[in-house]
């Protein structure tokens, strides 16, 4: 069992920034790979950033590549998102993702064993 709390979501105006970070406690030992998905009102969750704890890659949506950059501590397991340049369309809860299995990619949802309860991120224009 793992269990995901994230923190750092909030409100901000159009152009700045915030950093997200979700905290991993459990059997983190043998996680393959942790990562950000999102979800808007009305609308399905999507995948925003993803990495595999051992190798440290990295994956990212195209809608936030060069604006986010995900990282991770392993010694404190924590994974952060620190997200630049936001934009209204940012704007939608927050969840951290883990799972214990090795898939080629890390963008599916359904791949993932636990996650946080989510943080909400409001980009105001």
């Amino acid at each position: 069992q793992v269990q995901l709390v994230e923190s750092g979501g909030g409100l901000v105006h159009a152009g700045g920034s915030l950093r997200l970070s979700c905290a991993a406690s459990g059997r983190t030992s043998t996680i393959d790979a942790m990562a950000w998905f999102r979800q808007a009102p009305g609308k399905e969750r999507e995948f925003v950033a993803a990495i595999r704890r051992g190798t440290g890659s990295t994956s990212y949506a195209d809608s936030v590549k060069g604006r986010f950059t995900i990282s991770r501590d392993n010694a404190k397991n924590t994974v952060s998102l620190q997200m630049n340049s936001l934009k209204p369309e940012d704007t939608a809860v927050y969840s951290c993702a883990a799972r214990y299995g090795y898939y080629p990619s890390t963008r599916y949802s359904s791949q993932y064993d636990y996650w946080g309860q989510g943080t909400q991120v409001t980009v105001s224009s």
